[in-house]
């Protein structure tokens, strides 16, 4: 997990290097948000600091081209696991020599004064850390599995420190967020963080079993069990002894197979199908939802008891809309872990791409974002990533003139498109959460040209 504001606490997160006498606050007010800092007052400093701690960024505040900036080439080049940003006044920017040292050795700039922007330097310091927690996991090409928690808005700060309070104990873990917010990334930082972090992490989705196969897929069975049973083979929750059990979309699981789920929660033991034998496991379980089991408790979908041996304790996984400025920090994240995909230099994305990632609504979240980004590497014909390359073209910014009737369509549309997304395109819980009935929603489907995006 990238917690890009509250590392791990045998790592310094920050090494700040500046003149004397100069930008003396700056150390105070990156600390406040959340970051470790130690504070060089020169590049000679720093070479001590960097030998004595470990750093995933450098944050350097540059005066102009000169001696010092000379030498400190040499710290940069030797230090690869640092991301070192730069700190710089817009005059100093158009020194020839400066911009070539800070295009070869830093990942990132910012503009001084600080005052001008607090958010955005917080933001590419996030960028900087992702980037070198990408070099430090060495893969080239990782799988969706490995994807990093990346974040510095307060609803990811909060996340963060939650996910170490409740790995620090064993008792069954509750997590909700709509699909694409990351939930089984969740779920694994708090293995890796638990006492079971040793022991396996096994991910079982409850709406992906088939129905007449789950209880030989999370308890095992013997051979003879049944047809086709030609040896025994062990369950999900047996192979999670000694690590940790998630079960994702738990509110999918049908309600008879939840009660053979609370008994495991209960005793603590399983009996494989077709077994007499009692088996103990001891395993941490973590569940995850998008719908809300407390309602579906009400209407009787969900088990009573088992929610309440389940939401022990809860975390959230915020959605991307609510996340603010790590909506771009995400976009350019992904932009360089995949840029690869492009086969050729591309240098990142156009002002009006940037506008249009902060004006989506992304009703399918990171998943959506890892998408839109990967697809644009790979369309983008120019230098740069275009709001077309992402497939945010707007329909007001293409030059067509609508009326305000067309608008109010468009909007309709959009926000039932949305809403079938942040429910998997099950119309019940669509229905429900547009406040229209069932039938109103299949004659806005189909007046919208919808209603093959939908399932009952």
């Amino acid at each position: 997990m990238t917690d890009l504001t509250g590392p791990a606490d045998d790592v310094r997160a920050l090494l700040y290097v500046r003149p004397s006498m100069q930008q003396e606050d700056l150390g105070g007010l990156i600390r406040a948000n959340g970051w470790q800092v130690d504070t060089a007052s020169d590049i000679s400093h720093a070479s001590r600091l960097l030998d004595d701690n470990q750093y995933r960024v450098g944050l350097v505040h540059i005066d102009g081209f000169n001696k010092q900036l000379i030498d400190a080439e040499e710290l940069f080049a030797e230090r690869e696991g640092v991301a070192w940003v730069a700190l710089a006044h817009s005059e100093s920017l158009k020194q020839g020599n400066l911009c070539r040292i800070i295009h070869e050795n830093f990942v990132d700039y910012f503009t001084l004064p600080i005052a001008s922007g607090m958010t955005q330097l917080f933001s590419t310091l996030g960028h900087a850390y992702g980037m070198a927690c990408l070099r430090q996991t060495g893969q080239a090409e990782p799988s969706f599995d490995d994807y990093e928690m990346v974040g510095a808005s307060e609803h990811m700060r909060s996340l963060f420190v939650s996910i170490r309070k409740v790995a620090a104990v064993d008792a069954p873990v509750l997590i909700s967020g709509e699909s694409g917010t990351g939930k089984e990334l969740i779920a694994r930082a708090v293995h890796e963080r638990s006492r079971n972090k040793n022991g396996p992490f096994v991910a079982v989705n409850c709406g992906a079993l088939p129905e007449n196969l789950i209880n030989s897929e999370l308890f095992g069975h013997e051979k003879g069990a049944f047809t086709g049973a030609a040896q025994r083979k062990i369950g999900w929750i047996e192979a999670a002894h000694g690590g940790s059990l998630f079960l994702d979309e738990i509110g999918d699981l049908p309600l008879d197979m939840q009660v053979n789920l609370l008994r495991f929660l209960q005793e603590g033991t399983i009996e494989r199908v077709g077994g007499t034998q009692s088996i103990s496991v001891k395993t941490r379980v973590v569940a995850a939802t998008h719908i809300d089991l407390a309602r579906a408790v009400e209407e009787g979908n969900f088990r009573e008891d088992l929610f309440y041996r389940l939401n022990v304790l809860n975390l959230h996984s915020p959605p991307l809309r609510d996340r603010g400025e790590d909506i771009e920090l995400l976009a350019k994240f992904y932009f360089n872990r995949f840029q690869v995909d492009a086969g050729r230099q591309v240098n990142g994305f156009t002002r009006k791409a940037l506008e249009a990632i902060h004006g989506h609504g992304w009703p399918g979240n990171v998943r959506e974002m890892i998408n839109r980004v990967r697809r644009a590497l790979v369309m983008c014909d120019g230098r740069m990533i275009t709001p077309m390359d992402l497939g945010l073209v707007d329909s007001t910014d293409n030059g067509l003139v609508i009326t305000l009737e067309q608008a109010r369509e468009q909007a309709e549309a959009q926000t039932i498109r949305y809403a079938l997304a942040r429910n998997n395109r099950n119309i019940s819980r669509t229905s429900r959460e547009l406040g229209v009935s069932r039938v109103t929603l299949y004659r806005l489907l189909s007046k919208h040209g919808l209603a093959s995006d939908s399932e009952s």
